[in-house]
C-alpha cells in the first residue's frame, strides 16, 4: 500500500498524458504515439515549469515519474514479446538474416566512428546505432536501462529515429521504383532499412498500393519481426559491456568489483518468454491486447521521459545526433541495398 501511495501519483501523470498521446499517434501512425508522448510531457513542462518542474522532483510525483521511465518501461517491452511467432521469424530469418546482420553490424561501426569525430556521448551513441540498427523506439526503450542512458539521451535518440522514419516513408517506395526493386526485394529493404514497425508497414503499404500487389507489405512486415528479435543478444553483449567497464573504473577507484547480475536485463528473458509463450500457445486476441498494452506503456514511459526533459536543451544539443542519425541510417539503407545485389536477392 505504501508503494502505491508513492508511485500512483507520478504513473497517473503519465498515463493522463500518454493517452491523447495514444489517440493522435492511431490518427497519425506515421509520426507515432511515443514521440507524441516525450513531445507532450517536455511541452508540459515548458509551459509549466515552477508547477511541474517542482512537482515531478518532489515526492509527490518524482518517484512515480521515475518509476514509469525505467521499470514500466521494461514491463512493456516484455508485453511486445506476445507478438512475436518465432516460426514466422525462424522461416523469414533464413532469407533475410545476413542483410540484417550485415546492416547491423554497418550502423554500430558507423555510429562508433561518426560518433567519435562528433564526441558525442557513448549512451547517445548507442541508442542512435541500436534504434538505427533494430527497430527504433523499441530498441531503445530496451537498451536504455541497460546502458542506464538519462531521459535527455533518450529523447535525443527518439527524436532523430522518429525524424528519419518519417523521411523514409516518403522517399522509399519512389526509390525503390526508381532502382527497379521487385516485390521480395523492396520488401526486404524496407524491413531491414526502416527503424519504426509503423513506418515500415506505411512505407509498404505505399508499395503495395502502387504496385497492387501486398507481397512487399506482408514481407516487410514479418522481416521488421525478425530484425526485432535482434534486440535480444545486443542487450546481452550491452550487459556484458557495461559491467566489465564498470568493474574496471571501480578496480581503478578502488571500490568493490561490480557484478553482470546488476545490469543484466532480465526483462529481456522475459521478452523471450513471452515470445515463447505466443509461439506454442497463444491466443490471438489476448495477444493483441497484451501488445497493445506494451505499446501504450511505451507512451507513459515517453511522457515521464519528457517531463524530465529540457527541450531547450535538447534543440541546443540536437545537431550533433542528428548528423550521427542521418550517417547511420544512410549506411543500413546502402548496405541493405548492396548485400542484396550481391546475394542475388535483388
Amino acid at each position: 500500500m505504501g508503494q502505491v501511495q508513492r508511485f500512483a501519483p507520478g504513473v497517473l501523470l503519465c498515463f493522463l498524458i500518454a493517452a491523447p498521446a495514444w489517440l493522435l499517434g492511431t490518427a497519425f501512425p506515421v509520426i507515432g504515439s511515443p514521440v507524441f508522448g516525450i513531445l507532450f510531457g517536455m511541452f508540459l513542462t515548458m509551459a509549466f515549469p515552477n508547477l511541474v518542474a517542482a512537482e515531478v522532483k518532489s515526492f509527490r510525483f518524482g518517484e512515480g515519474v521515475k518509476y514509469t521511465s525505467k521499470k514500466i518501461l521494461q514491463y512493456s517491452v516484455i508485453l511486445l514479446g506476445f507478438g512475436m511467432n518465432l516460426f514466422h521469424v525462424l522461416r523469414v530469418g533464413a532469407q533475410s538474416l545476413s542483410v540484417i546482420l550485415f546492416t547491423l553490424a554497418a550502423s554500430f561501426i558507423t555510429a562508433y566512428l561518426v560518433g567519435r569525430m562528433l564526441k558525442l556521448d557513448g549512451r547517445t551513441t548507442t541508442l542512435i546505432g541500436v534504434g538505427t540498427s533494430i527497430c527504433g523506439g523499441s530498441a531503445i526503450a530496451a537498451t536504455a536501462p541497460v546502458i542506464g542512458a538519462k531521459d535527455e539521451e533518450v529523447a535525443h535518440a527518439i527524436s532523430t529515429i522518429f525524424l528519419f522514419n518519417i523521411i523514409a516513408v516518403f522517399i522509399f517506395p519512389a526509390v525503390g521504383m526508381m532502382l527497379g526493386l521487385s516485390d521480395m526485394g523492396f520488401g526486404m529493404w524496407a524491413g531491414t532499412a526502416i527503424n519504426d514497425t509503423s513506418s515500415v508497414v506505411a512505407a509498404g503499404a505505399a508499395w503495395s498500393n502502387a504496385a497492387n500487389d501486398n507481397t512487399a507489405l506482408a514481407f516487410a512486415t514479418i522481416v521488421k519481426l525478425t530484425r526485432t528479435l535482434m534486440i535480444v543478444p545486443i542487450t546481452l553483449v550491452l550487459a556484458v559491456y557495461t559491467a566489465r567497464k564498470a568493474r574496471n573504473d571501480y578496480r581503478q577507484a578502488g571500490g568493490e568489483p561490480y557484478s553482470v547480475a546488476k545490469v543484466f536485463p532480465w526483462f529481456v528473458i522475459w521478452f523471450v518468454a513471452a515470445a515463447v509463450v505466443n509461439t506454442f500457445c497463444g491466443i490471438p486476441a489476448l495477444a493483441n491486447i497484451l501488445v497493445g498494452m506494451g505499446k501504450f506503456m511505451i507512451v507513459m514511459a515517453m511522457a515521464a521521459i519528457g517531463l524530465n526533459t529540457n527541450l531547450a536543451k535538447l534543440i541546443a544539443n540536437g545537431i550533433r545526433p542528428l548528423f550521427l542519425g542521418v550517417c547511420c541510417w544512410a549506411a543500413v539503407a546502402v548496405v541493405s541495398l548492396a548485400v542484396q545485389k550481391l546475394t542475388g536477392m535483388w
